[in-house]
């Protein structure tokens, strides 16, 4: 049988009232007090009871991070840093994908409203994010990425401009067929397209423009999905379909999609950099290790769910303040799967 606050109490000698200003923080409590309290919520394995609490104070002490999938390498660093991050402010945090499904995220929405989490993190998956459409009635929230509307709180990173700089950069380097691997598809329905492939295709093409080169719609490279089996995949058909020369190099829409593309280039002799330069998105911590090393957009992910948790705490207290965004800073790493042409 769980230990209570009231069980606590009597072994340490004190009030319940002591043991939940122990618990909970707030109220001084006298050093040894606190100690004796302490000795003894360790010695009952004492776990707080959040529902209850829940009921006295509005608050469950829980908040939702939704992805739109766990399996990346990307998706777990960003995760490790919002549990670290938030077991500082005193959260538990509850994860959740939603498998690139919009019906997923409106779930989750309406569970938040219903106070069974005190705020929510969403990563929409389309830049129309009909679930945010309305913010009506929205639990805390706050976005990660660029969605529009604009009238919620997000954080994210400056895909249009971290997207021209890759492409500047390639372009300095003497590569001028650019293959763009995970871009949107223009066939498909625009509502169920990411965010993130819209934008960074902007930024790619607004750059080759720049440049006098005018973008070329056979080296767009639409993906069925963003893991490096399905970029494998479907980098492996299309250069089996491909009229034509080599792309000079391969901008991979993260690095997840980057391994896929290096695994396939390898796997038919294509030497990189030699023939084709790569360079992928999000640095995450296997891109220094792959053969050979990639050149990636890197940006500071604790400073990333810092500033997202940030943002969730002062909607908490504050429901009806302006909205906030936060853009957090990128920058390009150099390593040894680009070369200048």
């Amino acid at each position: 049988m769980r230990a209570t606050v009231r069980d606590v109490a009597t072994l340490a000698g004190v009030s319940p009232k002591t043991v939940s200003n122990v618990i909970n923080g707030g109220v001084v409590v006298r050093p040894d007090t606190r100690e004796r309290v302490e000795q003894a919520l360790a010695q009952l394995d004492y776990v707080p009871n959040l529902s209850a609490r829940g009921l006295r104070n509005g608050r469950s002490g829980v908040i939702a991070l939704t992805l739109p999938e766990m399996s990346s390498a990307y998706s777990a660093e960003l995760a490790r840093w919002f549990v670290e991050l938030a077991r500082d402010r005193d959260w538990v945090v509850q994860l959740d994908q939603t498998a690139n499904d919009p019906e997923r995220e409106r779930q989750l929405v309406s569970r938040a409203r219903a106070h069974l989490v005190d705020g929510l993190i969403l990563n929409p998956v389309s830049l129309s994010a009909s679930v945010l459409a309305s913010t009506a009635g929205l639990p805390p929230t706050v976005v990660i990425g660029e969605v529009e509307p604009e009238q919620v709180d997000q954080v994210h990173v400056d895909s249009v401009a971290a997207a021209h700089e890759v492409t500047t950069f390639l372009l300095d380097r003497g590569h001028r067929r650019i293959a763009a691997v995970g871009a949107p598809d223009p066939r498909s329905d625009r509502r169920l397209r990411t965010a993130t492939s819209e934008l960074r295709i902007s930024g790619h093409e607004a750059a080759l423009r720049q440049a006098g080169v005018q973008p070329d719609p056979l080296l767009r490279v639409p993906l069925s999905g963003w893991s490096t089996a399905d970029a494998a995949a479907d980098f492996d058909a299309w250069l089996s379909a491909l009229r034509g020369p080599l792309p000079d190099a391969v901008f991979a829409f993260s690095d997840s999609i980057a391994f896929g593309v290096l695994h396939v280039l390898a796997a038919r002799g294509i030497r990189v950099p030699d023939q084709v330069s790569v360079i992928g998105f999000d640095d995450v911590d296997g891109a220094a290790f792959a053969i050979p090393a990639l050149t990636t957009v890197a940006f500071d992910r604790r400073a990333f769910a810092d500033a997202a948790l940030d943002l969730l705490t002062a909607r908490i207290a504050d429901r009806h303040a302006a909205p906030s965004t936060v853009v957090i800073p990128h920058r390009i790493v150099e390593r040894a799967s680009v070369r200048a042409r």
